[in-house]
């Protein structure tokens, strides 16, 4: 499997990997299409993703563009392509893109975005379901779809558990884009930094989690955020107890707490 996924890694198009430091970097490397979406650039982002949860040279996955734009949603030549569609054909391609949102927020190593110019539409919603995003005071941000008779709709489910009803409300009903600043208010991204401090932001951060943070703990902390919110109270609250006991037997707990009680300094990123 594994070398079946380096060899698709070797013939990705318009995705680039790599992995530095710990963290491993997927770039939408489309910079001519403004970074724009197709069925094949989701297909080897699927793939770039798959390839990342499984290197053990990667704790933490920054996601990035090349260019001026981070990514303007559908490609032109693509909505064009909808057009002769059937239903079917719209729910197979629909269901690929969802398929996309899912890996990304259930992924078992934190995903950050760094969002170094627009994101609109469908690249606002990559944007939308980092676990962190960082970008920079230029960028803008919107879920346009309403505007051309389009719907926001895989992308809804995420937004409303980031940001809520009413934010959600505002932004997909609208179909407004909003400045960066705005994007941080309304907690669509947590951090916006001047452009030439981006790349060095987001690598001391991610450094920050794959040295001082167990990566054991934020897979497991990642996905009980996931589940949680589908549960009824008493149900979310004896998952959350099973976890913690699970927990407290792991080798990272133990080493930890060994370490805390010793006063030693402890480094995960080994």
């Amino acid at each position: 499997m594994e070398d079946a996924l380096t060899q698709e890694l070797e013939e990705l198009r318009y995705i680039r990997y790599e992995a530095q430091d710990s963290i491993g970097y997927i770039t939408l490397n489309r910079p001519d299409k403004r970074n724009a979406l197709n069925a094949n650039v989701v297909t080897e982002l699927k793939q770039a993703f798959a390839y990342a949860e499984d290197d053990d040279d990667c704790k933490v996955i920054v996601l990035r563009a090349a260019g001026d734009v981070f990514c303007a949603g559908a490609d032109l030549g693509y909505i064009q392509e909808l057009q002769n569609f059937g239903y079917n054909e719209n729910l197979a391609d629909s269901t690929h893109l969802m398929q996309l949102f899912h890996q990304i927020y259930t992924l078992n190593k934190v995903v950050i975005g760094q969002v170094h110019g627009h994101a609109l539409a469908g690249g606002c919603g990559l944007a939308t379901i980092c676990d962190f995003a960082f970008t920079v005071p230029e960028a803008k941000f919107g879920y346009t779809e309403v505007k051309i008779g389009f719907l926001p709709a895989i992308v809804s489910i995420f937004l409303l558990r980031k940001i809520g009803e009413t934010r959600t409300k505002q932004l997909l009903l609208t179909g407004d884009v909003i400045p960066a600043d705005k994007a941080l208010e309304y907690g669509l991204v947590n951090f916006v930094v001047p452009r030439q401090e981006l790349a060095d932001s987001v690598y001391r951060f991610a450094r920050r989690l794959c040295v001082e943070n167990s990566g054991q703990s934020m897979e497991i902390t990642k996905e009980m955020i996931a589940r949680l919110p589908e549960m009824p109270l008493e149900d979310s609250l004896r998952y959350a107890a099973r976890m913690n006991a699970d927990a407290r037997g792991s080798d990272d707990c133990r080493r930890g707490i060994a370490a805390f009680l010793n006063k030693e300094k402890l480094t995960w990123d080994n």
